[in-house]
């Protein structure tokens, strides 16, 4: 039975697990929520295995794959099939959220054994790989939606699953709000997009765009509006400026929570979602400018909020905020490829970043300030090691594998066909803050002075169920960019060769000649090719690479050579201290601007006005009135017969008199 006829089974072992742990697991044993758990996200990651090797055994006119199961919905014109498919894309994403989700669910079970709602924790986590996987397998733009959706409910189940702690039920609460924002400028692009198609399958629509002018810089139409409504969207799920306020407060919920849905996959659905819809992006120059600068200015805004962070997760949080802000650039110049080159790469690094700062809470009995931790490497040395590689990956080292993903986003907005001087800058910018506060987190946690006492906490290493997806982890930080390796020394890029397909099917043809001028530009100097040997000492010395060894060598003057400098800096800078510490103070404006102008008209308006005053005013005055007049006529009700005649002479009298008138008047 061929797996790419019957994709829905990658779907279905999820759904069911969730299902199975959701209605029965309260009653089971750990050891069999775990199996349900972590056994249904096993099979959904050998499918994927299987459909990926059906899928390379694929022609080219077969890609992508799409398998249309039912029609879901018909409403006149608007007809949207439950169908799936698979391209290129589709298969990266697939082995990303299904390798590391996996990961992170045995992880989990050594993470959270001592927790309450245990099984309820698990059919979360299932819950979320399904909704992830359907809106990665998606072959229109509604499944798309469905998946969008679903994923941002399992975050707000995860993130508020402490729910009786009040600062997790709100931060779940803001993550639900800040996200709907966006996911309604989502929803009119979705209708926009079949206004203007009259279709919701990325095939079709992809084929009418690809006969459409494309928009200019000067004339914006509806392809740009459409980009734009779309990009909002992303712009709340992947938390970029301005929508990004809620994933700081997201590190409320458990730490592989963190991992997976905030750094790993949910998060990038975003990215994913422009990759996906490229043929319209490319085709407006004001969307992708727009993509480019929100992203750019999200990877240096959210990395100066990280330089002076002190719980530990919430380094990291703002760190994956600038990260996502580098894969929006690299889409926003082009660079579609690199940008899901880095979304892999990061959930590599990343995921392993938040699952060792999990190691490291855990080890410390719950503590996250890491300004009371200090000289934990010899006491937890995998923990240690897993996070200086991914720490290193995140930093650009040379053979690492944030390396490879970051270096080429960074020379796409230099010299690419969308370079942008100003964004690349920017970039590089971030690139060395990132590396600072990174090995600032190193150093604080692990080097130092123990800033704990060791009688009142007993720091032991996890578990193995724990520590053995750290080690997997790591090993993909290290190796997992090496498919670009061979471009450094004028070689292949196979994992861009691999996208390619996807990407040039639907680009834009540049006049003549202007291909060859773009190549040139992007990577040669005066039309002369430079030798392997140039290609890869420019690679490894390049701006990218010199700025993040400055910050690693700052944060090391800092924090182990003079420890005594970053409180001097602070006092000496306090202002620019507190503004960074303090977030720049957006939550507290949009307290200010936002939340209490609308809890004042809730209350006041909507609330006191309008539904006491108008509607509960309304049905309670008319219940008044009927039950005074029914108490007035009930008083004629009296029992007295000589009343009664009084009313029976009464009644006979008004009857003959309006008799009589109708006489007269047709007389």
């Amino acid at each position: 039975m061929p797996l790419l006829d019957h994709l829905w089974i990658i779907l279905a072992l999820p759904l069911a697990g969730a299902a199975i742990n959701g209605l029965l697991g309260k009653n089971w044993p750990k050891s069999a929520v775990n199996s349900v758990a972590i056994g249904s996200v096993s099979l959904a990651f050998l499918a994927v295995a299987e459909t990926v090797r059906e899928f390379l055994q694929l022609s080219a006119n077969q890609i992508p794959w799409v398998k249309t199961y039912f029609t879901w919905m018909t409403a006149g014109p608007f007809r949207v099939n439950f169908a799936l498919q698979i391209d290129q894309l589709t298969i990266v994403m697939l082995l990303t959220v299904s390798f590391v989700g996996m990961l992170i669910h045995i992880y989990s079970t050594g993470y959270m054994a001592h927790e309450g709602g245990y099984y309820r924790f698990f059919s979360y986590l299932n819950l979320f790989m399904f909704f992830m996987l359907t809106l990665v397998l998606a072959a229109n733009i509604v499944v798309m939606f469905v998946g969008w959706e679903g994923v941002g409910l399992c975050s707000y189940l995860l993130i508020g699953f402490w729910f009786l702690k009040q600062s997790a039920a709100n931060a779940g609460k803001k993550a639900f709000i800040v996200t709907r924002i966006g996911d309604f400028g989502f929803t009119i692009g979705i209708l926009l997009l079949f206004w203007t198609f009259h279709s919701v399958d990325f095939g079709t629509i992809f084929q009418q765009a690809a006969n459409m002018a494309s928009d200019t810089m000067a004339q914006a139409g509806v392809l740009t509006t459409i980009c734009l409504l779309l990009f909002t969207g992303a712009i709340g799920k992947s938390a970029q400026l301005p929508l990004y306020v809620w994933l700081p407060d997201a590190m409320e919920g458990p730490t592989p929570v963190s991992a997976l849905i905030h750094a790993a996959t949910m998060v990038t659905a975003g990215v994913y979602m422009v990759a996906r819809m490229h043929p319209l992006f490319s085709r407006s120059p004001i969307a992708m400018l727009a993509v480019a600068i929100v992203g750019a200015i999200t990877a240096f805004y959210s990395a100066t909020i990280g330089l002076v962070q002190t719980d530990i997760k919430k380094v990291l949080a703002y760190s994956t905020v600038s990260q996502l802000g580098y894969m929006f650039l690299a889409c926003g110049v082009g660079a579609y490829a690199a940008g899901i080159f880095h979304l892999m790469t990061h959930a590599f690094f990343k995921g392993l970043l938040f699952l060792c700062a999990g190691s490291v809470i855990h080890a410390m009995g719950g503590e996250q300030d890491m300004r009371k931790m200090g000289g934990l490497r010899k006491l937890i040395p995998v923990t240690f090691w897993s996070m200086f590689i991914a720490t290193f990956a995140i930093s650009g080292v040379p053979g690492f594998a944030g390396f490879f993903s970051k270096d080429e986003i960074l020379e796409a907005a230099q010299s690419g066909p969308h370079a942008n001087t100003a964004l690349w800058l920017l970039g590089l910018v971030a690139a060395g803050l990132t590396s600072f506060y990174m090995f600032r987190l190193i150093f604080l946690t692990f080097f130092g002075k123990q800033q704990f006492d060791e009688h009142k906490v007993h720091v032991h290493e996890s578990p193995r169920n724990m520590t053995i997806p750290l080690m997997i982890l790591a090993f993909l930080s290290i190796f997992g960019g090496w498919f670009a390796a061979p471009h450094l020394v004028g070689g292949t890029d196979h994992f861009d060769s691999f996208l390619h397909p996807v990407f040039a099917s639907y680009e834009i043809q540049h006049p003549a000649g202007q291909e060859e001028s773009l190549a040139g530009s992007a990577g040669e100097e005066g039309g002369i090719k430079p030798s392997p040997a140039m290609g890869l000492l420019h690679a490894v010395t390049g701006p990218p690479v010199i700025v993040g060894l400055i910050g690693i060598l700052i944060a090391w003057w800092f924090y182990i050579k003079r420890p005594d400098l970053p409180k001097k800096l602070a006092a000496s800078m306090h202002g620019l201290y507190e503004l960074l510490l303090n977030k720049y103070w957006v939550d507290e404006l949009y307290a200010a601007t936002i939340v209490r102008p609308l809890l004042w008209i809730s209350t006041n308006v909507l609330w006191h006005r309008v539904d006491e005053g108008i509607i509960d005013g309304t049905v309670n005055g008319s219940a008044r009135v009927a039950r005074d007049a029914g108490g007035k006529f009930r008083e004629l009700q009296s029992g007295n017969a000589r009343s009664y005649a009084s009313w029976v002479v009464i009644g006979a009298v008004s009857f003959a008199a309006i008799l009589l008138g109708v006489w007269m008047k047709v007389r």
